[in-house]
């Protein structure tokens, strides 16, 4: 098993917590969902245009929902399906199978230390996502050093000297405005020497044009990479999950500038825009590793696409 696997519990209070956060999206696509089949017994076109509006307007995306669409049109035809109740569960199972595998059990995880380098826009959760990362990291027994490569913002340096001193591990942090790819080196070159486990890298939250983004990026990882070969061994990406469709924007311009390996969606908990996890993981096809559903330390949860469906369509 995935060493990151076992540092996140997953158990009846972390459930608990994923059911609470997504309890707005939960509530919102079910008041919708009921409005749809209300005073219906049985699956016709109606029904299913209905159940487009519901998708769309729950932040799914178009294009995901089209696809959903299609191929409960193709079961309903193949097997015969009517009733709105096994509607109900046919729509679960289609989200289900749209949902990417986070699969943890990668080959590099065995890397030390294993380099996570964190992209993502000013204001999405970054620095928070790698304060909690951090922590969880360090409580299982994990050595985690943090990089301050954003060097643009003073806040965002300061943000994460607060989070190293929260949760306790080291921070290598430069003046502001010094190159990102030197603290990058001096991280991981830091790192190696204290043989520490994990490496939480922060970069630039700038969306400025996509050949900058780029290499900049690309500047960053070739540093890293004359002390430890294959790093970044992980490119996160940060989405704020209350933005819905801005997110999916965020996904298109970051993907293309650079190898997103992973995703965390955060900020679940006050938004009934949850749908949006649904989309960007159908539509870029790459694993969601973590969403925040919540303020707390233990807040930041692994994602599991079963677990998430479930909360997703819990009936209170």
């Amino acid at each position: 098993m995935s060493w990151f696997k076992k540092v996140f519990k997953r158990d009846k209070e972390s459930k608990e917590t994923l059911d609470k956060g997504l309890e707005k999206t939960n509530k919102s696509f079910f008041e919708k969902l009921t409005k749809t089949f209300i005073g219906k017994s049985k699956v016709d076109d109606e029904v299913l245009d209905d159940l487009e509006e519901v998708l769309i307007a729950s932040d799914v995306g178009v294009a995901t929902t089209v696809k959903i669409i299609e191929r409960i049109e193709k079961r309903v035809e193949q097997d015969k399906y009517t009733s709105t109740e096994e509607l109900d569960r046919i729509l679960r199972e289609e989200i289900q199978g749209l949902l990417v595998n986070n699969d943890t059990d990668i080959r590099d995880e065995d890397k030390k230390p294993y380099v996570i380098m964190v992209v993502g826009v000013n204001g999405v959760g970054k620095t928070t996502t790698i304060g909690k990362l951090a922590h969880i990291l360090k409580q299982s027994g994990k050595k985690v050093v943090l990089g301050a490569g954003d060097t643009f913002r003073a806040a965002a340096v300061d943000q994460l000297v607060i989070w190293s001193e929260r949760v306790g591990v080291p921070i290598v942090k430069q003046k502001m405005g010094s190159d990102p790819a030197s603290v990058a080196f001096d991280t991981v070159q830091s790192a190696v020497a204290q043989d520490a486990d994990v490496v939480l890298l922060d970069t630039a939250g700038r969306l400025h044009n996509k050949v900058n983004l780029m290499n900049e990026l690309s500047k960053i990882k070739r540093v890293m990479q004359k002390v430890i070969p294959d790093a970044p061994h992980e490119v996160l990406l940060v989405l704020d999950g209350s933005t819905g469709q801005n997110a999916f924007e965020q996904a298109k311009q970051f993907t293309s500038a650079t190898d997103v390996s992973a995703l965390a969606i955060t900020k679940l908990d006050g938004t009934a825009k949850g749908g949006v996890v649904i989309g960007i993981s159908d539509q870029f096809k790459i694993p969601i590793k973590y969403i925040g559903v919540g303020e707390k330390m233990e807040d930041l949860q692994l994602f599991d696409k079963k677990d998430f469906v479930e909360s997703f369509f819990k009936r209170n």
